[in-house]
C-alpha cells in the first residue's frame, strides 16, 4: 500500500501557503520584528537614522502582522457585506480579597511590659 499523499496539487499548495503563513506570522517573525523595532529605536536615539526610515519599518511590521485583518476588511468591502467583528476575549473577573473581620481590641488593662523598667512598690 502506498502512503496517502493527498488528493492532488491543491493540498500541496495549501500546505505550502500554511507553512509560509506560519513563517511570516509565527514566533520567529515576531522576534525579528521586535528586534527590528528595538534597533530602530536605538538608531533614532543615537541620531543615525532618519524618522522616515523608522516609520517605514514600524509601518511594515503593522502591515505584516495585520495583513489578515486588512484582507478580510477589503474582501468584505468588495463583496458588499459588512466585516464580521470578532469581539475581544473577555477578561477574567478580578480576584476577590476575602474580608477578614477585625477582632475586638484587647483590654487596655493588660500590658506585658508593665513594670519591666521600673519596679512597682
Amino acid at each position: 500500500m502506498s502512503p496517502d499523499l493527498g488528493t492532488g496539487p491543491q493540498n500541496v499548495f495549501a500546505a505550502a501557503i500554511e507553512w509560509l503563513d506560519g513563517v511570516l506570522l509565527g514566533s520567529v517573525a515576531t522576534a525579528i520584528a521586535v528586534i527590528a523595532v528595538a534597533s530602530i529605536g536605538f538608531l533614532l536615539l543615537s541620531g543615525r537614522i532618519d524618522l522616515k526610515r523608522a516609520g517605514q519599518v514600524v509601518l511594515g511590521c503593522f502591515i505584516l502582522f495585520g495583513a489578515s485583518t486588512i484582507a478580510a476588511g477589503l474582501m468584505a468591502e468588495f463583496n458588499g457585506s459588512a466585516p464580521v467583528a470578532v469581539p475581544p476575549p473577555s477578561l477574567p473577573p478580578p480576584p476577590t480579597v476575602p474580608v477578614v473581620a477585625k477582632a475586638a481590641p484587647a483590654s487596655s488593662a493588660y500590658d506585658p511590659y508593665a513594670g519591666a523598667a521600673m519596679p512597682t512598690h
